[in-house]
């Protein structure tokens, strides 16, 4: 739900990812684009993710892995989460397969992401808020 003055944004790494300089980076991009974040944290189990983004009604659910397993995680994740979330965009990104991103961002699209950004495309993730619907108010 958009907030009086700014956009809602939930930043979250995935079940099996422990890093957190990725999500603090996150952070502070959204947080200067006019977003209201909720940093959920590193090694964020489903459930949780899930009640958060439950409770808060976010505009913008990002989750963001640098472990390799982001495909997984994410597959297993993105029902979960259209299931909870009415019209919020949701987005995945970072280094989604040991391999690398090569024929998942369809996979996970039809999982119910909007969008999939492979290995740290940060200005492709900066163009596509560019053009979200959203709009800071403030």
């Amino acid at each position: 739900m958009t907030s009086e003055l700014r956009p809602v944004a939930v930043v979250s790494s995935t079940a099996s990812d422990a890093h957190t300089w990725n999500l603090v980076y996150l952070q502070l991009l959204l947080e200067e684009l006019g977003f209201a974040v909720t940093n959920l944290g590193a090694c964020v189990p489903d459930d949780l993710v899930v009640r958060e983004c439950r409770r808060l009604d976010p505009d913008l659910v990002v989750l963001s892995t640098v472990n390799g397993h982001g495909h997984t995680d994410g597959l297993r994740l993105a029902p979960r989460l259209r299931a909870v979330l009415a019209g919020a965009v949701l987005v995945i990104g970072g280094k989604l397969g040991v391999d690398g991103t090569s024929g998942r961002e369809s996979v996970l699209r039809e999982a119910g992401f909007d969008r999939v950004f492979g290995d740290g495309d940060i200005g492709a993730f900066r163009r596509y808020l560019a053009d979200l619907p959203v709009r800071v108010t403030s």
